[in-house]
């Protein structure tokens, strides 16, 4: 019988008093016992650090590429744990002498570079709340976040300086203190002064700050971060960490690690390039930390993301898929442009460690033979010395993680999380085979069930479990800042609501199979409030009704659209086609007329490029309830209408992409 890799700690219920039957709850076997907790020495992720720095002091951490006198890039260099440590020392006395007190909000704004790093840590140093600033979040996400979390200084790149100066008038009663990357030119200071912010370049910064200073004491409970994240609908959500949280997720992923495969050591390098202003990169990068591992950037041009990897010869590596996807296309093209007998090679030690991983081989015992002979090539494409590939941000279509597993000589943990989960809340165990296309299991810090969804048919008792993945434990978040509302609509008696539909597997890994609310991921890692990019799409006065769909599989949307029966009559008329309506829904310029008109009142209401339609279905008949298309209160039945539409919708996505057959 295979292994399963959950207990159950709690039977399910069934349906009473108008609440949904759960299903029963689970813990992995790693915390089969008890969930961890932080231990009482440790009160702050700087505590991480600091004893990182005691330990090694001398181990390189932070590194980047120096550009040489041509402009180009160079080889990697170097700062010490130490020279971080007394940099971001100097940094929080520097805040300190400007007035801002533990519990206070410092923003930081920028690419993954080791100003970043010092900034965090310098905030963790005097237990200054950081909230990273981003503006893919929309127009006037930025100003929102430095006035909805009361932001009063903030690190700031230097490409970044002018976009911070542009909203400065509307949050400067917050924002008193900004401090560059790099420099600052005396326009900007200027510009700033006129509303009462003074502007500092890193090195005067610095030069305010001390070594010889009292750190103030921090608890758990403190909040170490406010995140802001994506809303269904209207403003960014706050997400509340506290220290507790954000260290117990950091200690499971070394639990599980350890257990499972070797831990992080000083020799270990990881390469950052997923944004440092989302969790999931600021968990693995503390991670790295705490093992006294080095962290090297990339430059933040992903043209030369491959050529950064290949420079530093990372050993952990953090992915999203579409990076992988690219990965598995070069490889494959190396191989089949490499003559007959190498592909034919390839194709048999691939098909033979395969079938070797299926029977539940570990990887490093799979086919070590065609790991030195095949794979030691295939394995360059990552430097050639990645042994932990983690995957997480959107699913990982089967195909690559299958071809990542057997041609890159490491094992590959597919994950779940949200910032909520202060990123991974279940992980696949690297080396176990058959969690290939799922999520795994639940981290040592969570417990999980799912809970019944009647109205997508979803239940949480059948014997194949299905319902919405519902958290509790130690490294959730601690609410929405300022937002006791949408606080309450996720935590219900105690559980997270994720808003995911989950699949338990007879292995006890969780598949994800659906979403419950309407937002979703794009392939790149974008999310889509679908709901108010429709209402968005309504204002275009050529249209009665829209259907936006997209998948963590594509990159881009489609559309299925009722048109405005009489505005393309009278558009035929004015084009001499004599079209009937229905003929002229099929109508290829009639098509195109609505994408751009579509398009254009899109960008007029400022949503941003991957929000925008590719392709368009028009639909003659409005959706109607006896399709099945739309509730009794007009709302969309999304999974019904993918159900009806699902060869118009592929053969839309065929046409985006030039491939229609």
């Amino acid at each position: 019988m295979a292994e399963v890799y959950t207990v159950k700690v709690e039977e399910g219920r069934e349906a009473s008093n108008g609440k949904p039957s759960v299903g029963a709850v689970y813990r992995c076997i790693y915390a089969k016992d008890s969930l961890l907790q932080v231990p009482p020495q440790l009160h702050s992720p700087w505590d991480f650090f600091r004893d990182s720095v005691k330990r090694n002091p001398n181990c390189r951490m932070l590194g980047r590429r120096q550009k040489t006198e041509s402009k180009e890039a160079g080889p990697y260099a170097w700062l010490t744990y130490q020279e971080v440590y007394d940099a971001s020392i100097k940094m929080g006395s520097a805040m300190r002498s400007l007035g801002v007190n533990p519990g206070d909000r410092c923003g930081i704004y920028g690419s993954n570079c080791p100003e970043w790093i010092i900034a965090m840590e310098a905030c963790n140093s005097h237990a200054v709340t950081y909230v990273p600033l981003y503006d893919t979040l929309g127009p006037n996400a930025v100003e929102f976040i430095i006035n909805h979390a009361e932001v009063s200084i903030a690190f700031v790149q230097e490409n970044k300086i002018p976009s911070i100066l542009s909203c400065l008038e509307r949050c400067c009663s917050n924002l008193k203190t900004i401090v560059s990357f790099g420099s600052v030119s005396s326009t900007q200071k200027k510009e700033a002064e006129k509303f009462g912010t003074c502007c500092f370049t890193w090195g005067k910064f610095l030069h305010l700050g001390s070594l010889d200073c009292d750190l103030p004491s921090k608890n758990k409970t403190d909040i170490c971060t406010i995140m802001y994240t994506s809303g269904t609908t209207g403003d960014p959500k706050g997400v509340v960490i506290k220290n507790e949280a954000f260290m117990a997720e950091v200690l499971s992923i070394d639990q599980i690690i350890s257990l499972t495969d070797r831990v992080a050591t000083e020799e270990d390098v990881y390469f950052s390039f997923l944004p440092l202003a989302h969790v999931y990169d600021q968990i693995m990068e503390t991670y790295c930390i705490h093992k006294n591992s080095s962290i090297g950037f990339w430059q933040g041009d992903v043209r030369f993301l491959l050529e950064d990897i290949q420079t530093l010869k990372p050993t952990i590596f953090c992915g999203v898929p579409r990076v992988f996807d690219r990965i598995y296309a070069g490889i494959n093209n190396k191989v089949s442009s490499g003559g007959a007998l190498q592909s034919a090679l390839f194709h048999y030690a691939y098909n033979y460690k395969l079938r070797n991983l299926e029977k539940g081989l570990p990887q490093h015992k799979a086919a070590p033979l065609f790991d030195k002979l095949v794979f030691d090539k295939t394995k360059q494409a990552l430097g050639g010395r990645v042994r932990i590939l983690l995957s997480g941000a959107a699913p990982l279509p089967r195909h690559v993680e299958e071809f990542m597993r057997v041609t890159s000589g490491s094992t590959l943990s597919q994950g779940y999380g949200l910032t909520e989960s202060c990123a991974g809340c279940f992980t696949a165990i690297g080396d176990v085979y058959s969690m290939t296309g799922t999520v795994g299991i639940p981290m040592t810090t969570i417990e999980a069930r799912l809970e019944s969804v009647p109205e997508m048919g979803y239940d949480a008792l059948s014997s194949v479990p299905r319902g919405e993945i519902c958290l509790r434990g130690v490294s959730l978040f601690s609410g929405y800042h300022k937002r006791q509302d949408l606080t309450h609509e996720v935590m219900v008696d105690g559980w997270f609501h994720t808003g995911d539909i989950g699949e338990w597997q007879p292995n006890g890994a969780m598949k994800i199979i659906d979403r419950k609310k309407n937002i979703f991921k794009l392939s790149q890692g974008e999310y889509i409030a679908v709901e108010s990019i429709e209402n968005k799409y309504l204002q275009c006065p050529l249209i009665t009704s829209i259907w936006v769909y997209g998948n963590s599989f594509e990159s881009f949307l489609v559309a299925v659209v009722v048109p405005e029966r009489k505005a393309l009559e009278d558009w035929a008329l004015e084009h001499n086609l004599t079209a009937d309506y229905k003929s002229l829904c099929d109508n290829l310029k009639a098509r195109k007329y609505l994408l751009d008109n579509l398009n254009s009142t899109a960008q007029k209401h400022q949503l941003r490029g991957f929000e925008l339609l590719k392709a368009v279905h028009l639909e003659p008949i409005p959706f109607d309830m006896e399709r099945d298309l739309i509730t009794p209160t007009f709302k969309l039945k999304r999974p019904q209408l993918l159900k009806y539409y699902k060869n118009h919708i592929e053969e839309l996505y065929q046409e985006a992409k030039g491939t229609k057959v």
